[in-house]
């Protein structure tokens, strides 16, 4: 199994500031000015660097939490605006639970694209439920609409999938990776995906209309006032592992930032331990991205 790191480190300052400190999230707390060399008596501010993305250290700070929680958890993340992203197991295969929902979406609408057709309205109304409010019935008829994991496997090949392996009737069953589900995720945000403009926008809507009860997840990193799309999913392991399978994937979107997110675990005693595994995970790493430079 790879493992892909990445992580946080503090910048040297320019010759001409001095850092007095750092918040969590990099941002600067002061900076002492410098005398101006054009003129005798004058005072110039300088503007400190922002300090440089440390992955060595967040991967440190990564595994010595994760050592301390039951189970195990990937995560990729990347911010689309300044280009810098970290991975922890992020390859590494994870029951999707209800996430691999989305990605039923993703091949509906690819194979009605290829026909040159839209959703009809009762499969409009299927996907709103499914996505919405993560309903089960609706995500069995749309999976064997488009074939099952048939049709998931050739709108992977698609979206160049390299970690998702589908299970033929149970669509919860299935495997993937954090890296794959970035790869959905980023191809309907940055607009050049397979999918038509009007589809990438439509699945984005329905991300962002997720019933209240199940906006947990990467939302935790989110700051207040930006925009959250997202798709859980969790079910308690049988077959496939013990305890619970909790998983978050999305968007958030603010001020300088694009961030494409997402964060699996398995093996968590309880939902609410997959819970706050998926939510610490991600916070942890949303904030580490914020204000750095690469």
């Amino acid at each position: 199994m790879r493992r892909s790191v990445a992580v946080l480190a503090v910048a040297a300052g320019a010759a001409a500031a001095v850092w007095t400190g750092t918040t969590a999230e990099g941002h600067l707390r002061g900076a002492v000015h410098g005398a101006d060399p054009g003129g005798p008596g004058r005072r110039a501010v300088t503007v400190a660097k922002a300090p440089e993305f440390d992955r060595l250290r967040l991967r440190g700070t990564l595994r010595a939490y994760l050592r301390n929680r039951p189970g195990r958890a990937g995560v990729l993340a990347t911010d689309l605006r300044s280009g810098l992203t970290f991975g922890l197991n992020e390859t590494s295969q994870f029951v999707t639970a209800s996430v691999i929902k989305l990605d039923i979406l993703a091949a509906l609408l690819l194979q009605r694209q290829g026909q040159g057709l839209g959703l009809s309205g009762s499969e409009r109304a299927l996907a709103a439920r499914m996505i919405r409010r993560s309903d089960n019935a609706a995500a069995d008829a749309l999976y064997a609409d488009i074939g099952r994991d048939g049709g998931l496997r050739r709108a992977g090949a698609v979206f160049g999938f390299e970690r998702t392996d589908p299970y033929p009737v149970s669509w919860g069953s299935s495997w993937t990776s954090p890296s794959d589900q970035v790869r959905l995720i980023r191809s309907l945000a940055s607009g050049r995906g397979p999918l038509a403009p009007a589809n990438r926008r439509y699945v984005l809507r329905l991300m962002r209309s997720v019933v209240p009860a199940q906006a947990w997840g990467i939302s935790a990193a989110a700051r207040p006032g930006e925009r959250v799309a997202l798709k859980n999913g969790w079910v308690p392991l049988r077959y496939e592992g013990n305890g619970w399978a909790v998983n978050s994937v999305g968007r958030i979107t603010g001020p300088g930032h694009d961030f494409v997110v997402a964060v699996f675990s398995c093996d968590s005693p309880t939902m609410g331990d997959g819970v706050s595994t998926v939510e610490h995970v991600a916070t942890t790493v949303v904030s580490a991205l914020r204000g750095a430079e690469g």
